[in-house]
């Protein structure tokens, strides 16, 4: 029964156990129950129908969705994930709704997703695995599926940012690897790290990492001019969002031999995975895993309720954009 005077929140997918029997007790709450994207017709109707709704990635709030409205009911888009490329921000302001977002949680679980597929697509790990599970392996030998060894390696990071720098330290002080940045301003860091140009970068780099956010200013950032100035044995790795990478440029550097492999968790055209990377033995693909973690997710919600919260209370909440 909706209590009088509670706000009404619509959440947009099903959340860890913590974080629904928190949102119950703070708000009158609509369980979506399903974990696919929000159709047109259902993003208008919750902006009609509720007062605040946690939307997340796949949810697509662009300028055409706001326009049937001049303010509508909804006035707090409290999103789930630090990434917000799928919220026209500027078009929800422009009607009076306030977008936040989830950083904070997400940096060390990123990061580790960052380093998980720099060393399976360096090391060609998931190729062995699929060897072994084929049944077709015939022992070891001196000369089998020798990959690219990381320590002492350069490895150059596109966007440092809280996740940029949490995967630089990793690479710096757990493998030794020297590292460069390409980010629009210098970072002061407990280590050394140098900042070039992008293609400076994809030049010099054994590992290439992507982590900047989504947004109009970064999409396509990576390109074919990018690709084109990495070192043949060097691997790309993609925690960061889809369609920062030109797809067709990548699956064409790698069908041409212009880097040595990639591994990616996010995809241009998202849950869409072009035929022509699922083939390729030097792709490791994972299904979007970057902050898969119970704990992650819960503190994930737990922000996004933080949002909520503050907002209904008249304060700004921690994380407006």
């Amino acid at each position: 029964m909706a209590r009088s005077g509670t706000p009404r929140v619509l959440i947009s997918r099903p959340l860890p156990d913590a974080v629904a029997q928190r949102a119950e007790t703070l708000f009158d709450v609509e369980w979506r129950d399903s974990n696919l994207p929000m159709s047109e017709a259902e993003m208008r109707s919750a902006l009609a129908l509720y007062d605040g709704m946690m939307p997340t990635l796949g949810d697509k709030f662009s300028d055409k969705i706001f326009a049937d409205f001049g303010r509508p009911r909804c006035r707090i888009l409290a999103n789930f994930g630090v990434g917000y490329n799928h919220i026209d921000v500027e078009a929800a302001r422009g009607h009076g709704v306030t977008v936040t977002n989830t950083p904070g949680a997400v940096t060390d679980a990123t990061a580790d997703t960052a380093m998980t597929l720099l060393l399976m697509s360096a090391r060609r790990a998931g190729e062995g695995e699929r060897l072994v599970r084929s049944g077709q392996w015939q022992g070891w030998h001196p000369t089998q599926m020798l990959g690219l060894h990381v320590s002492g390696k350069t490895v150059g990071i596109v966007g440092m940012g809280r996740i940029g720098q949490a995967i630089a330290r990793r690479c710096h002080f757990g493998f030794g690897m020297k590292v460069l940045y390409a980010n629009r301003s210098a970072k002061q860091m407990d280590f050394e790290a140098e900042q070039v140009s992008m293609l400076d970068l994809a030049a010099r780099a054994d590992v290439v990492v992507v982590a900047v956010p989504g947004s109009a200013e970064t999409y396509h950032l990576i390109d074919d001019a990018f690709f084109a100035a990495m070192q043949s044995h060097a691997h790309f790795i993609n925690i960061a969002r889809g369609d920062v990478v030109k797809e067709a440029a990548l699956i064409n550097a790698l069908e041409q031999g212009q880097i040595g492999g990639a591994g990616l968790d996010v995809y241009e055209f998202e849950p869409e995975v072009p035929e022509a990377l699922r083939r390729m033995d030097n792709v490791t693909l994972l299904p979007h895993l970057g902050t898969a973690a119970l704990d992650v997710r819960t503190d994930m919600g737990m922000l996004v309720l933080d949002n909520l919260e503050a907002f209904f209370k008249g304060e700004t909440p921690p994380n407006a954009l």
